[in-house]
């Protein structure tokens, strides 16, 4: 299993800019699929973007525009640039790796990775 480790979050008022970083260890890190995922109070888990072992990526609708994810396969780390943040992108921000699939597809389903990192929050102010 790979182990994953956020950094990077922080308090921000709205229309900063923030940086998270996802460090990985185990596993082939260039076959997994990466993707950061948020979860506010009281909803569900939803991702944020996703990027395949081919460097496809996926954004949710929320955030397109705003939000860059991108992976380095030599340093095994994916980040997720944010700019233009709102105080409705206050949530926990979560690193996951999809060490099964071995495939070019992005997914964006929680139960498509098996790996997760302990969380980081992010707090965007009025």
């Amino acid at each position: 299993q790979v182990q994953l480790v956020e950094s990077g979050g922080g308090l921000v008022q709205a229309g900063g800019s923030l940086r998270l970083s996802c460090a990985a260890s185990g596993g082939t890190f260039s076959s997994n699929g990466m993707a950061w995922f948020r979860q506010s109070i009281g909803k569900e888990r939803e991702c944020v973007a996703a990027i395949s072992r081919s460097g496809r990526t996926y954004y949710a609708e929320s955030v397109k525009g705003r939000v860059t994810i991108a992976r380095d396969n030599n340093k095994n780390t994916v980040d997720l640039q944010m700019n233009s943040l709102k105080p409705e992108d206050t949530a926990v921000y979560y690193c996951a790796a999809d060490s099964i699939h071995l495939t070019p597809l992005v997914f964006t389903t929680t139960t498509a990775y098996d790996s997760w990192g302990q969380g980081t929050q992010v707090t965007v102010s009025s």
